[in-house]
């Protein structure tokens, strides 16, 4: 195994399609999953800026893993914030630390663009999400609630 971190490519679309979907399975959302690898394509490589921006874990063409992610670029300490929306890693994939690698790519990514944070949510059942961003000294913020209000189109 050769896993390369890298910043994902057009061609990339597919995969990250894919394991985007593996993460709708298992975090229950896949009834109201509508993305599609040409959503991917248009929305992160097509548009400028894109919507997201997307870090992989590349084994010789295959990807492995994926780390999508988005700016906030305004900040009560006017400095920009990184939003990770999702972290995936294939199933026949984990326990290589790909994880890690895409989280310390994002770190160096977010200090490189002068990021004063990086904000992520995670499932209170995912106990192994907890664990692994415990492990990696992330510290849980309960000053905030989470809301959302989601806006039904009536087209």
């Amino acid at each position: 195994m050769n896993i390369i971190i890298r910043k994902a490519i057009e061609s990339d679309s597919g995969g990250i399609w894919s394991l985007m979907k593996e993460l709708a399975i298992y975090e229950k959302y896949i009834n109201s999953f509508v993305i599609t690898p040409e959503i991917v394509r248009a929305n992160g490589f097509k548009k400028n800026p894109p919507d997201f921006y997307c870090l992989v874990a590349d084994d010789n063409q295959k990807i492995a893993g994926i780390l999508v992610y988005y700016y906030l670029p305004f900040t009560a300490q006017n400095k920009p914030s990184l939003f990770i929306k999702e972290l995936y890693v294939d199933t026949t994939y984990r326990g290589h630390k790909i994880g890690e690698k895409l989280m310390l790519a994002l770190k160096e990514e977010a200090v490189n663009n002068n990021c004063g944070q990086i904000k992520w949510t995670v499932a209170p059942w995912n106990e192994g999400g907890i664990r692994f961003y415990n492990k990696l000294g992330a510290k849980e913020n309960n000053d905030w609630l989470n809301y959302e209000w989601n806006i039904v189109n009536n087209d």
